[in-house]
């Protein structure tokens, strides 16, 4: 699970149940050739895993399963109750009889069909998806003629770093990664097997898991490896493979306009359905569920009436953009892992370890790209949901289409160190993060106390526009604000009553909407985050994705953003 996972689940509430449970990645080692006995592997660097203040989150190694049931536990456990059916296949789809729904026909086994009536659907089934092929898309791409084995061994072994994730390239006999598993005892092994020919296939090899032990012990010479069980094992070739699109209308014509490219999709599709490569840099899953977690909100905010149907073209505009960087990327990555360590001179071997050879660009590499890897590298292009960067200077440190990247900073009401972007959750609100100015919270012609008077009291408000006048004042759009003085100088009564608002039928005041910058240890948001010290509003789609970024009064601006996006309240629900 990358960082940005970690991030992602702390939103769905149960990120501590993963990080109890998990193997935490802190470094990763890197083996070659000695340079003196070729034959054998040496210790040749390590990096830390995860840079520093790339995240809050670890990098942490998981059963997938697990993960499953913390999300299905979450679905149980929420107002829906939601429990999924298992055992029904997806026969067809039928997008003409109806343009405003889709007949879905499913198999419950025995004969017995049903047909499902949707406004949307979504193909989550993998690379032979039959939702796929029902709006004729279809993967693209090559393959890198290349086996792989992998398996989950309990096993007993000399090599030190058994317990590290290590990378382990031989002279001549392929390379290694390694993958503690969580539990202390168990570890994945990632193997390089033979080339394949143009056209093979890896089945045709009909390798066993004594083929994938054989080759794991070749690599690890001199150290011993005794596998005394073998947990589950594959064999697999790498290729990498991607649709052009991700719905079955959009074009990606390079329009920042989606409202202008036509009717609006019906249905889409996730994860491996739309994008496959190989499994070592463990973004499988993690793009996955991050192509869910940008389509969820969405669609959830269309159905519910809150926003246009429009911003549904930026699923496939924003998540086909990251597939198709993590393609390029798979497809170096796996050819700098399968790169030979030993360079031929004549007849003799050089191994290739000093300072200015291949093992320190392949580590150097490795640790370049730890953004992409920890899921905190992906930068939306700007469309409706994306601003253009005329007001980036006002916080270099949250860049606009990319994560809100946390901080922590002292609750003002009780003293509390918090992560800011902990107060973020899947409930499918927008936050507005708003950074006062060094006016004191008390001054009325102060630009927080104005910004406070609009978001309450005029028509044109975001936060009034778009929510019955009955609601809580933060159902549709929640308000956080940071200010730059110490809570122990601050006194709850003196601050804007919208930001201790009254919720509920009995009216009960919430004081966890007010925050200030600095906290106990030194920290200092608005330095760590490069805000500017006039302050700005900082605009958080439900992804958690930065939406814009504008100064304290630019409240038309503000406006017309939403207006692009919500559905006023006259018609919402309708």
């Amino acid at each position: 699970m990358a960082c940005r996972t970690l991030e992602m689940f702390e939103a769905f509430g149960f990120s501590e149940h993963v990080i109890r449970e998990a193997y935490n990645v802190v470094e990763t080692v890197f083996w070659s050739p000695d340079e003196t006995c070729p034959g054998n592997i040496v210790r040749t660097g390590r990096i830390k895993d995860v840079e520093e203040d790339l995240s809050e989150m670890p990098h942490l190694i998981l059963n997938q399963a697990r993960v499953h049931e913390m999300y299905l536990q979450y679905m149980r456990q929420s107002c829906s109750r939601l429990q999924p059916e298992y055992g029904s296949e997806v026969v067809e789809l039928d997008l003409s009889t109806d343009q405003n729904y889709v007949l879905t026909s499913i198999d419950k086994g025995h004969g017995n069909i049903d047909i499902v009536k949707s406004r949307y659907v979504v193909g989550c089934d993998g690379a032979r998806s039959t939702v796929r092929q029902a709006i004729g898309l279809e993967l693209k791409g090559d393959s890198a003629n290349q086996a792989w084995g992998v398996m989950d061994v309990l096993l007993v072994t000399d090599f030190p770093d058994i317990r590290f994730k290590s990378v382990i390239r031989s002279a001549g006999d392929g390379n290694v990664l390694v993958i503690p598993r969580e539990g202390g005892y168990l570890v994945r092994l990632y193997i390089e097997l033979d080339k394949l020919a143009p056209g093979e296939r890896v089945s045709t090899k009909q390798l066993g898991s004594d083929d994938l032990v054989k080759a794991a012990q070749r690599i690890f010479y001199p150290y011993v490896l005794d596998i005394k069980q073998i947990v589950w094992w594959s064999v697999y070739e790498i290729g990498q493979r991607l649709c052009d699109k991700f719905d079955d209308v959009s074009t990606h014509t390079g329009s920042t306009d989606t409202g202008k490219i036509g009717k609006n999709p019906r249905v889409f599709i996730a994860g491996d359905a739309c994008h496959t490569h190989s499994p070592k840099a463990g973004q499988g899953m993690n793009v996955g569920m991050a192509d869910t977690f940008n389509l969820g909100w969405k669609i959830a905010s269309v159905l519910n009436g809150l926003s246009k149907p429009e911003i549904l073209h930026t699923y496939s505009l924003e998540r086909q953009f990251v597939a198709n960087d993590l393609i390029e990327f798979d497809r170096h990555w796996a050819e700098r892992f399968s790169e030979n360590a030993v360079e031929k001179v004549g007849a003799k071997a050089k191994v290739s370890n000093s300072n200015d050879n291949k093992e320190t660009d392949f580590q150097d590499y490795f640790a370049a790209h730890g953004r992409y890897t920890a899921g905190v590298a992906v930068k939306y292009p700007v469309s409706m949901l994306v601003s253009d960067n005329e007001y980036q200077s006002l916080a270099t440190g949250w860049t606009i289409g990319m994560r809100f990247h946390s901080s922590p900073v002292t609750r003002v009401a009780d003293a509390l160190p918090v992560q800011l972007a902990h107060t973020i959750k899947a409930d499918g609100r927008w936050r507005l993060f708003v950074f006062s100015s060094r006016h004191e919270p008390d001054d009325q012609e102060s630009p927080l106390w104005r910004l406070c008077n609009f978001l309450s009291k005029d028509q044109a408000s975001p936060m009034r526009h778009y929510q019955k006048a009955e609601d809580d004042p933060d159902t549709v759009i929640d308000l956080r604000v940071i200010l730059q003085q110490s809570h122990q100088s601050l006194d709850t009564n003196d601050l804007h009553p919208f930001l201790i608002p009254e919720k509920g039928k009995l009216g009960l005041k919430d004081y966890q909407k007010v925050f200030c910058a600095k906290t106990n240890d030194g920290n200092d948001i608005f330095k760590k985050r490069g805000v500017s010290s006039n302050g700005c509003l900082v605009v958080v789609r439900p992804d958690q994705y930065v939406t814009d970024i504008m100064p304290l009064d630019a409240t038309d601006r503000l406006s017309a953003l939403f207006a692009n996006i919500l559905i006023p309240v006259q018609h919402y629900g309708t």
